[in-house]
């Protein structure tokens, strides 16, 4: 069964289509578009890897056969698999699925490392000769994978991880903060920060932690590698999950039941002496698809993506 996403799109979060122009397009479009755009600029063509769950793996692959991959070459693309974590229930007790097997679920972005090697994904990287990979969320109207400024940035500050930022729209923004933690770059997730933190301020009188990860991460391989066998830390997340009782019954719960655990992308920074940080522009940056309604909801994102092409157009 395909799952809904919070802003009421059921199916994987590339098949939403985004209202823009009058006709729409997919936010896999739009990341074809991307790169599409940046292989006529370079000559050349940058593989695409995309990470599927196991929930949704079918029915990406479907769509993307049946929409032909919008015109990108097939054997460019690589599609590959995330890992899973068991859900508990409020007891720390295994749920358990309608196949009566051990009911588990996509273990969180922080599984992308591992999944690139368990996957051979990573080996096919290596294969192809790639030393930079751009890692983004497929959510955001205004990705750009292919950022030489973030690039030449991560080559003269000679770092294996470069990151771009946006400042934080006010204090509670439901966005990760960089900051650094034992001389590590670290980012703290908006959920697991104190308000007193997220409210202080610097002597210019900005927010001392403003600088707003957005899931824009470029790594050298050798950083994907180390990543990739290092274990992470697990977040938890309250979650309303159907399970099978002790007499084979479904039960299919109107309030959250249980926890999912997930790492986050972020976590793997700490492996690293430092991290170079691109501060960009939300309006040229950043247009997430998150809520059904009000900030970082389909609405938001169209005008975004809208007023940032046509800023384009007349500055050609």
């Amino acid at each position: 069964m395909a799952k809904e996403q919070d802003f009421g799109h059921t199916g994987p979060k590339g098949t939403f289509k985004l209202d823009v122009y009058g006709k729409g397009k997919y936010l896999f479009e739009i990341l074809k578009e991307n790169l599409e755009e940046a292989n006529k600029k370079y000559d050349t063509t940058i593989p695409w890897y995309i990470m599927t769950s196991k929930e949704n793996n079918s029915a990406t692959v479907e769509f993307l056969d049946k929409n032909n991959y919008f015109g990108y070459p097939k054997e460019a693309v690589t599609i590959f698999t995330q890992s899973e974590l068991p859900l508990v229930d409020f007891d720390g007790k295994l749920l358990i699925s309608k196949d009566m097997k051990i009911k588990e679920a996509s273990d969180g972005n922080g599984g992308t490392y591992s999944s690139l090697r368990a996957s051979g994904a990573l080996s096919d990287m290596k294969d192809k000769g790639i030393k930079w990979v751009f890692i983004g969320g497929v959510d955001n109207a205004l990705l750009k994978m292919a950022d030489v400024t973030l690039l030449g940035m991560a080559i003269d500050k000679n770092v294996q991880i470069a990151s771009k930022s946006v400042v934080k729209a006010n204090p509670h923004e439901k966005v990760g903060v960089f900051c650094k933690m034992n001389n590590h770059p670290k980012v703290i997730e908006y959920a697991e920060l104190p308000e007193s933190m997220a409210e202080e301020v610097d002597d210019d009188g900005e927010l001392k932690y403003g600088e707003s990860h957005i899931m824009c991460n470029l790594y050298t391989i050798e950083a994907i590698e180390k990543a990739s066998k290092e274990p992470l830390i697990y977040h938890s997340a309250v979650k309303k999950n159907s399970y099978m009782d002790e007499n084979g019954k479904e039960v299919i719960p109107e309030e959250p039941n249980s926890y999912k655990f997930e790492s986050f992308i972020f976590d793997a920074f700490e492996f690293f002496d430092d991290i170079a940080i691109l501060r960009g522009k939300r309006e040229d940056d950043f247009a997430p698809v998150k809520n059904k309604d009000g900030v970082d909801s389909p609405k938001t994102a169209k005008e975004l993506y809208e007023k940032y092409w046509n800023r384009q157009e007349k500055n050609n």
